[in-house]
């Protein structure tokens, strides 16, 4: 595969690597493709042998004084993370996942949880953190005002250029004069992949399309509206459009921190885990252990309801359960079992 952004898309991971084209609002499995990373088929070969998932692997990158790569047990704060790499910058703004798609980290007492992405350090006048720092009603604002309609964002959307229906720049329209458009160019937005391409790379006058197309994507979903939509012809210069890593770097001012980050072997051991009882999608777990309970790694502290979609919780060290909350489970190091 070609070194391009992005090719993390399991839409365009599968488009480039198959020539299958997973339909609008549709999963990989319409297609006879099923899409793993690296990280999940390993916690999958360890859950075959019985072992649960208890630790998360994750870079810490950017502007901190020591880059690398560290494995921590779940429930670990990011506060604690950071620490291992060089300690917190007051002068640094902190990201959870990449520059593209990651998250401002608003409290670093936040746990890691297993799908917590990397962690970025940057200045807090760099771009990208003012750029996620913008209110919804602020983008939306600018996009009403200086939006040129030069369509830029929709040429080099991946999702677009592969044959979705997904408009960016029609999208902006559509939003910009209350809705004017077929429900079916609205209703495309539940197909954005939030890749950022269109705010991050395409946009020459600093609008965000993703922030608009995520505003939109929660209205209609709070709404219970689904995309139909057909599947379109692929753009002839589609793979012409995707974009060398390089030269996002560059274009995301991201040069200065592009270092090693060298994984470290040993796992990290907090004297405190807080493990959220919803790790992702599904229902939360329900606690089967109470405050004074001493509990040992791997050992099954919330359950899944039967029936109901969700996640197992377990213990990632060893230590005494000291409080449970409606979200969480607290367990701090130490206590002999009983």
């Amino acid at each position: 595969m070609p070194d391009i952004y992005p090719a993390g898309d399991e839409v365009i991971t599968i488009w480039l690597t198959t020539g299958r084209r997973v339909p609008p609002g549709g999963i990989p499995l319409n297609i006879g493709v099923v899409v793993n990373n690296v990280q999940t088929l390993i916690n999958v070969a360890r859950a075959v042998k019985g072992t649960p998932v208890t630790t998360r692997t994750l870079t810490v990158t950017g502007a901190v004084k020591v880059p690398k790569t560290v494995t921590v047990p779940i429930g670990t704060s990011l506060r604690d993370v950071l620490e291992l790499a060089g300690g917190i910058d007051q002068d640094l703004t902190y990201l959870s996942g990449g520059p593209m798609m990651g998250t401002l980290i608003t409290d670093l007492s936040t746990p890691v949880t297993k799908t917590t992405g990397g962690l970025i350090g940057l200045p807090k006048d760099h771009p990208l953190i003012k750029r996620k720092s913008m209110t919804v009603e602020t983008v939306l604002r600018i996009a009403k005002t200086v939006c040129e309609q030069c369509s830029f964002c929709t040429e080099l959307c991946p999702r677009h250029i592969i044959g979705h229906e997904l408009s960016p720049h029609r999208l902006i329209r559509a939003v910009n004069y209350k809705n004017v458009g077929n429900p079916s160019l609205v209703t495309s937005t539940l197909t954005c992949s939030e890749c950022g391409v269109c705010e991050a790379y395409a946009c020459p006058v600093g609008i965000s399309p993703l922030r608009v197309n995520m505003a939109l994507k929660a209205e209609l979903r709070a709404k219970g509206i689904k995309y139909q939509g057909e599947l379109g012809k692929v753009d002839p210069m589609a793979k012409h459009r995707l974009i060398p890593s390089s030269r996002l770097m560059d274009r995301l001012r991201l040069r200065p921190w592009y270092k090693e980050a060298p994984l470290s072997l040993e796992v990290y051991q907090p004297e405190e885990v807080t493990l959220k009882l919803q790790q992702h999608i599904g229902a939360p777990a329900v606690p089967v252990v109470k405050v004074g309970d001493v509990v040992s790694v791997g050992q099954l502290v919330g359950e899944i309801p039967v029936e109901v979609l969700g996640a197992r919780v377990h213990a990632s060290i060893g230590g005494t359960v000291t409080q449970i909350t409606p979200q969480t489970i607290t367990i701090r190091k130490g206590g002999a079992a009983k």
